[in-house]
């Protein structure tokens, strides 16, 4: 899978689970300065990433990954 379709993928997850647009969330964007993140939703969010990719990422380092291209880069390692 081509890294601009993953991010297409996390932008569309990030924006399902925080509840926001698309269009709000910068390739570089945080999840918690930028996109307002708290705990419970990032944790949703690995959810939902694993969901949409049908992976199983290790969640502490997950954790880790903290803007929209680092998801990419990730994510990217599991597929």
């Amino acid at each position: 899978m081509e890294k601009v379709a993953i991010k297409n993928s996390v932008k569309k997850v990030v924006a399902k689970v925080l509840k926001i647009a698309e269009t709000e969330i910068a390739d570089n964007a945080n999840y918690i300065f930028a996109l307002g993140a708290d705990s419970m939703q990032r944790m949703l969010l690995i959810a939902a990433v694993e969901e949409e990719f049908n992976i199983e990422m290790d969640v502490e380092k997950a954790q880790e990954v903290q803007t929209i291209d680092g998801a990419v880069d990730f994510i990217s390692n599991y597929l």
